[in-house]
């Protein structure tokens, strides 16, 4: 068995080292104890797995010199643990743990959220990771890696790369009809940390209080938190987030999603938008526009970024989790000139920099027009999904009505009164193996069912009932269905799942 971790060095070494600083306490005991307490303590770290099968042990001469102990007391314990089978050792080999004990080794737990793999889940939020275009992506590394400079691998510019700035630049400017200057772009580790650096700085500059789409991303709530912000929880009506409620919150921050509004769907209307900028400019306000799936519409041409129209009062930010995989955690903020200096200090602080290698890589997959092919694939098969999802709803859940689904990676679903009540719906298709969220799951502060939260018809509300608060409004299931990351079969094994349990 080869040799592992805790080993075989020069008394004082760092491997040396590891192995009796677990016996610092054994050699401390009392005289007539120190024998024994040397023992158990070498027991207690082979059961634990702290001494791994096949680790080599320091000589009984370093050893003893180590812990100040006579060379006698080692040996002895050696011996006694090598004849109880916790040991083994040869003439002239050292000495080793043994295999006898079968300690069970620490292990690194998984937190990532995981789905059994016989559940459909249904759960928005994740693309399909199938898709991540792993050639594409190991033929960039490779590039990168042969003509990336020395230089380049020190400390980067807290902003990011040049290079990917510049890329970044061009490709918003010409896909979402961003104003873009490189000089205020940062890249940042997805949406999250965009949202916490801003967050931050507002709080140092007196904010207190963010305004919040309801419903909206149930993430908001513990990351303003974090930053020491409450949120307020601002409702929608057909035409986006209503601006009453908005001028009496108070608020001088509000996160908006206008191009494709989480989770009802909603694209702000023309009208909304104006009056939201005249709100920021006439409260001297910040609205930071997260564009989440902003490059993900079917049916007609993209709504361009709220951004384009006032760069001075919107902070922009998106990233790839969406177009390539979450697990990158890259994304980008661009922020208004009386901000930028603030946001780039708080980055530096933060981490000092994106990991230079990763934007390198992401610079020239966009350069070389890859990053365009990869969502001409998502878009394309999105579309294949978001269309069998409809189909299979119309076959298993007659009578269902479908909005939301002009763009994105969801769909809302307003199935008939007699799929109700919604917690019966929920326990029969989560005892079939389906899961499935609810629209009222993300309402802030219990206010999902609102304005706005409850049947958006199209791309809003259904006109005359914008509250949602109709006759049928405790009977009817409302579910925001999650379609990016099942493949055409798997949704309509799904919704036959459900419909079979319902």
């Amino acid at each position: 068995m080869t040799s592992s971790t805790v080993p075989d060095g020069p008394p004082g070494s760092a491997a040396g080292s590891a192995a009796w600083e677990l016996l610092l306490p054994a050699a401390s005991a009392p005289a007539r104890a120190r024998g024994r307490a040397l023992q158990e303590a070498l027991r207690d770290a082979v059961r634990s797995g702290r001494l791994a099968p096949g680790t080599r042990l320091p000589s009984s001469r370093d050893l003893a010199a180590d812990l100040k102990v006579s060379r006698g007391l080692v040996t002895e314990a050696y011996e006694q643990l090598t004849a109880e089978g916790y040991l083994r050792s040869g003439r002239g080999a050292g000495t080793w743990v043994g295999d006898a004990v079968r300690a069970a080794r620490p292990r690194a737990r998984d937190l990532a959220p995981r789905s059994p793999a016989d559940r459909v889940d249904f759960v928005p939020g994740t693309p399909d990771l199938s898709l991540f275009p792993r050639s594409a992506w190991a033929a960039a590394q490779r590039g990168v890696l042969t003509e990336l400079e020395h230089e380049s691998l020190g400390y980067p510019d807290p902003r990011g790369l040049p290079r990917l700035r510049t890329a970044l630049a061009e490709l918003l400017a010409r896909r979402r009809g961003v104003v873009a200057d490189p000089e205020r772009i940062m890249v940042v580790s997805g949406v999250a940390q965009a949202t916490s650096l801003l967050a931050s700085v507002l709080h140092a500059r007196g904010t207190r209080t963010a305004g919040v789409e309801d419903p909206g991303s149930p993430q908001h709530h513990a990351l303003y938190g974090a930053a020491g912000l409450g949120t307020v929880p601002l409702p929608l009506d057909d035409e986006g987030l209503a601006t009453g409620p908005l001028y009496a919150s108070g608020v001088r921050l509000v996160v908006a999603t206008p191009a494709h509004q989480f989770p009802t769907g909603i694209a702000y209307s023309a009208r909304r938008r104006a009056e939201l900028l005249d709100w920021a400019r006439s409260v001297d306000g910040l609205v930071l526009e997260d564009d989440y799936d902003g490059d993900f519409r079917y049916d007609r041409a993209p709504v361009g970024a709220l951004q384009g129209l006032d760069p001075e009062r919107v902070a922009y930010t998106g990233s790839v989790s969406k177009s390539l995989a979450p697990g990158l955690r890259l994304g980008w903020l661009l922020v208004p000139d009386w901000l930028a200096d603030d946001v780039v200090e708080r980055k530096r602080t933060t981490d000092l920099g994106h990991p230079a290698l990763d934007q390198a890589l992401f610079a020239r997959f966009v350069e070389r027009g890859d990053y365009d092919r990869q969502l001409r694939v998502c878009q394309r098969a999105y579309r294949e999904r978001r269309d069998t999802l409809v189909g299979a709803l119309a076959e298993y859940f007659p009578g269902a009505r479908v909005t939301g689904i002009a763009a994105g990676l969801h769909a809302i679903v307003t199935l008939p009164e007699r799929y109700g009540p919604e917690e019966v719906f929920l326990a029969r298709v989560g005892g079939a193996g389906v899961a499935v969220r609810t629209l009222a799951a993300y309402g802030h502060g219990g206010a999902a069912g609102g304005p706005g939260a409850g049947d958006p018809a199209g791309d809003g509300p259904a006109a005359g009932d914008p509250a949602g608060d109709g006759p049928a409004a405790g009977k009817e299931v409302r579910l925001v269905l999650g379609y990016a990351h099942l493949t055409p079969a798997r949704i309509r094994a799904g919704l036959e799942r459900m419909a079979r349990a319902v």
